[in-house]
């Protein structure tokens, strides 16, 4: 049958219309991906802005605010000081946890660029993406057509690439830290204050938080128009305004309002959560790629390898009509069984029956040992009527076989010089019974001791048949303590988890010493920044080694140690002498070949 032309331009029509839809709304998609990326950020930063908690409700298990030495346990007695003491407790932990992810970013960065001109192309073109891939080996191609000189180029770029994201967290952290750091010694001023009187320290609590974000605001204002500066027409930008200023309180009044306070620590929440949205904003333009992003190539080819497999399991199933899978998993079910039975089961079995039935067998060794008793009485009585009638005298019945073997053996060489007159009249048909009795005698005392050999082993041949499977479940408990102790962080268990705490010594000791070195060349703001470093380290060492310390007894001693360490006016040298205090004494920080 011929088709009808109207019926292929009719279809032909329909295919396309529907690829003209499909192009408009791939390219109206593709076009609003690439051209406001920041606008879809911005978007998800409100909506999580918006389910953002006014007030959190549990604390962070980090290091405590600078209260007095003897207000460890400091509670709140008024509502109102509640609310003040876990707005500074949140302040405190948003900043800590802001860092940590700015110094999570930007030790990777740093990673990358210590790394070779090989290490940083690879990097470019192949652990950022696929996309990242295609335009990396295009561009190669096409500087290497051209001049010839494509890694050169490659590596260059690789290197803004990377130093403009080290550069931007790198501020991000100094802004951070100077922050953190400023509060962490005003409350520490304010300490002594705060908890014999909460009320009359929040005035000038709330002043100095307002100093704080306005100096805040500034330097990252100062840091957002040098990252904008280059897409202006002159060169100048205005950054908005992030932070809202608090509302001035009457510090002469003994008695505030809760309407007051509610209000102030609103705009306190609502300062740090657009602090928290912009911080994330910035960092999700300059953060590390993801970890399917790094290694989508290995996680490709592992698809594909799945895949293959996949394919050549359902060849073999009984969806296209084979029956080899169930044939395999017979045959291994089987081996499984037959070498349980034999490896595990019997010899088991053999110990419970040796340790079990031992007086069983002790009861037939005993039989064994009386019969072997019963031939050599009768040996012994043969030989003695033998010897009596052989030589005419009595012998005692004491008398041992061996001299009566002699006797008897005389006369056996005697009888055997005429054998067939002696066979019938003589002795030798004597003899020869004796030495039979004897014989018996031997192969009976043989059999008893390579019986009790074999029992005595019988428990070894056991365990021997039971090796295969003790190692087969040796190696199992290994792979699965080694699955289960894998976690590599400070916090966690085994010899990788007790290296990293002491590592965070280490970095404890660099920033106290570098943060010496900046107030000793008269750098105040880079001191700053380091102390802010500091009480960020110290809030990693307290989280790793608590649970440790707690399980060891030694907790109390070491919380104060690292609370001493954080103090703003205790000398350097003092705090120096405990970090070494700290990695000689408490268990959690230890090296594995010192423990005890």
């Amino acid at each position: 049958m011929e088709a009808t032309p109207g019926g292929n331009e009719s279809s032909r029509d329909v295919k396309t219309l529907i690829s003209f839809y499909s192009n408009f709304l791939w390219n109206r998609l593709s076009t609003l991906i690439r051209s406001s990326p920041s606008i879809f950020l911005q978007k998800i930063s409100n909506l999580s802005r918006q389910t953002t908690l006014p007030i959190s409700t549990t604390r962070r298990a980090g290091l405590p605010l600078p209260l007095p030495s003897n207000s460890f346990n400091f509670t709140p007695t008024t509502p109102e000081a509640s609310r003040v003491y876990e707005v500074l407790n949140d302040i405190m932990d948003r900043s800590i946890l802001n860092l940590h992810k700015i110094q999570n970013n930007l030790q990777f960065w740093q990673s990358r660029a210590e790394g070779s001109n090989a290490r940083k192309v690879y990097f470019m073109i192949f652990e950022r993406g696929p996309r990242a891939f295609v335009n990396g080996t295009v561009q190669l191609i096409h500087e290497s057509v051209a001049d010839g000189s494509a890694m050169q180029h490659l590596s260059h770029s690789a290197s803004a690439y990377i130093s403009e994201r080290i550069a931007v967290l790198s501020a991000l952290r100094c802004s951070v830290s100077t922050f953190l750091a400023e509060f962490y010694v005003e409350v520490y001023k304010c300490g002594e204050e705060f908890v014999n009187d909460s009320e009359k320290s929040f005035s000038s609590l709330m002043i100095i938080l307002n100093g704080l974000f306005s100096k805040l605001e500034v330097s990252i204002g100062h840091l957002h128009a040098l990252s904008q500066s280059d897409s202006s027409v002159d060169g100048t930008y205005s950054f908005p305004k992030l932070f809202e200023k608090l509302p001035e309180i009457n510090q002469e009044k003994s008695q505030r309002t809760d309407c007051e306070i509610s209000d102030v620590v609103n705009l306190v929440y609502k300062n740090l959560q657009e602090l928290d949205s912009y911080l994330a904003l910035m960092v999700a333009k300059h953060q590390k790629p993801r970890k399917l992003t790094r290694n989508w190539i290995q996680y490709t080819c592992g698809a594909v390898g799945l895949s293959v497999c996949s394919f050549w399991l359902l060849r073999h199933s009984r969806l296209m009509g084979s029956s080899d899978i169930d044939n395999w998993i017979r045959e291994a079910k089987e081996s499984t069984v037959s070498f349980f039975n034999d490896h595990v089961e019997q010899p088991l079995l053999s110990i419970r029956d040796e340790l079990l039935d031992t007086f069983k067998k002790r009861q037939k060794g005993v039989m064994d040992m009386e019969e072997v008793q019963l031939t050599s009485n009768s040996l012994h009585r043969m030989l003695l009527a033998f010897s009596e009638q052989t030589n005419g005298k009595e012998f005692l019945e004491s008398a041992s076989d061996q001299e009566m073997l002699e006797i008897v053996m005389l006369r056996y060489e005697k009888e055997l010089m005429h054998p067939i007159q002696n066979l019938l009249n003589g002795e030798l048909a004597r003899a020869l019974l004796i030495q039979v009795q004897k014989l018996k005698l031997d192969i009976e005392m043989a059999m008893l001791e390579l019986d009790q050999i074999l029992r005595a082993n019988e428990i070894n041949f056991a365990i021997l048949a039971a090796l295969p499977a003790f190692f087969l479940s040796l190696g199992l408990v290994v792979v699965v303590r080694a699955w289960l102790r894998q976690d590599t962080r400070a916090a966690g268990r085994g010899r990788i988890a007790r290296i990293q705490r002491r590592l965070l010594i280490v970095e404890v000791e660099k920033t106290i010493m570098q943060y010496q070195t900046y107030v000793d060349q008269g750098l105040e703001n880079d001191a700053q920044c380091m102390f802010g470093m500091l009480i960020y380290c110290l809030d990693r060492l307290y989280h790793a080694v608590r649970r440790h310390a707690k399980a060891t007894g030694e907790w109390q001693c070491l919380k104060q140690d690292i609370i001493d360490l954080g103090k703003p006016d205790l000398q350097t040298a003092y705090k120096l002498i405990v970090t070494t205090r700290m990695e000689r004494v408490y268990d959690c920080l230890l090296p594995s070949l010192k423990r005890q």
